[in-house]
């Protein structure tokens, strides 16, 4: 059942406000990316894009960050790349540096 939320009115279900002209999230486009990924290791940098909704350039570039930065591991496998995680790596910001790669995908994966 919906309720109605004490802030401008919008609908509210479960205690998440229901927007749909949002124009933030919670993660990032680097976390977007990394999650996608480590779902379906085998998606084109294309793919990634429409899912996450960025350009494929931005892929390109938060790939290549998170390759330079020890998180990801590409490994080529035919005319594709497969990418592997480091899921132990720390989180680089000091609030969520206690946490890892893999406690950030099992939050969002619900493990």
């Amino acid at each position: 059942m919906a309720q109605r939320s004490s802030g401008g009115g919008r609908s509210v279900r479960g205690g998440t406000p229901e927007r749909k002209d949002a124009k933030w999230t919670f993660l990032s486009n680097h976390s977007h990316v990394l999650i996608c990924l480590h779902r379906e290791p085998d998606l084109t940098l294309r793919e990634v894009a429409d899912r996450v909704g960025i350009t494929e350039r931005s892929v390109q570039r938060i790939l290549a960050e998170l390759e330079e930065g020890g998180y990801v591991a590409r490994e080529r496998r035919g005319l594709r790349n497969r990418y592997r995680f480091r899921v132990g790596a720390r989180l680089r910001h000091p609030i969520e540096g206690h946490r890892t790669i893999g406690d950030l995908i099992s939050m969002v994966e619900g493990r």
